[in-house]
């Protein structure tokens, strides 16, 4: 789908990428599946199609549908990049992986939502073209002031460096190497990450999040609702 649409994107003047994916979807999910008529509630998918919703939802947002910030050329890059790799690079294109860090819990993926930012917790995100590692604010501060140099602090200095492994490891093994980009909360790097995680936590409910996490200024819908709706417009009579 996600070749298909940059191809019509480059071949058709004046075509609407997003208006075309959302009708591919609600036209698959409308056909596969299961559900009784104008019930949105009764709505399920299939397993092998369950996460198929959850991608679109990325490849709406992507840079290869966005490209308001993007030169033709990189634009052409990233097109020309997703038509030679492999399906696997190119999930991680459309939908990057992020991976937490933090000195209570050993690595381990996390959903890529702006819930999963965390004061202590170190964040590694692989979005393909460029590699993010995010310090929450608890842990910046922590590494300003030098914990990391004191012996009695050595499980801090190796929760710093476990994702600058991982983070070299990913860019040795890529080609083009991916622009690494090293951030902390609330610091103007930190829109790499922001750009690319679910908009769940928003300026419109501010008041529900929780102390320490982080909201996206965005008028985007959130992957919640953009499934509601969805429901509502596959079971439609």
């Amino acid at each position: 789908m996600a070749r298909l649409c940059s191809h019509k994107m480059e071949l058709e003047e004046g075509f609407d990428a997003t208006r075309w994916l959302d009708r591919n979807l609600i036209r698959l999910c409308s056909k596969f599946g299961d559900y009784r008529k104008d019930d949105p509630a009764s709505f399920t998918l299939n397993p092998s199609f369950s996460l198929f919703p959850q991608f679109m939802f990325n490849l709406r947002r992507s840079q290869f549908v966005q490209v308001f910030n993007n030169s033709p050329d990189e634009t052409a890059y990233f097109r020309m990049l997703l038509n030679r790799e492999s399906i696997t690079n190119a999930v991680v294109m459309i939908q990057p992986s992020l991976i937490s860090f933090s000195l209570n819990s050993p690595p381990s993926p996390v959903l890529l939502d702006v819930s999963a930012i965390a004061m202590d917790r170190i964040l590694l995100l692989d979005a393909y073209f460029s590699v993010v590692i995010f310090h929450g604010m608890t842990v910046a501060q922590w590494r300003n002031m030098g914990y990391q140099n004191q012996p009695e602090h050595a499980p801090f200095a190796q929760l710093l460096q476990a994702p600058q492994d991982e983070a070299q490891m990913i860019i040795r093994e890529r080609f083009p190497v991916p622009r690494l980009v090293v951030c902390d909360q609330h610091g103007s790097q930190a829109r790499f990450l922001l750009v690319k995680l679910n908009p769940s936590a928003t300026y419109s409910n501010a008041p529900e999040i929780g102390a320490g996490s982080d909201i996206i200024f965005t008028d985007d819908v959130s992957l919640q609702v953009f499934f509601e709706h969805l429901q509502k417009l596959a079971v439609q009579s």
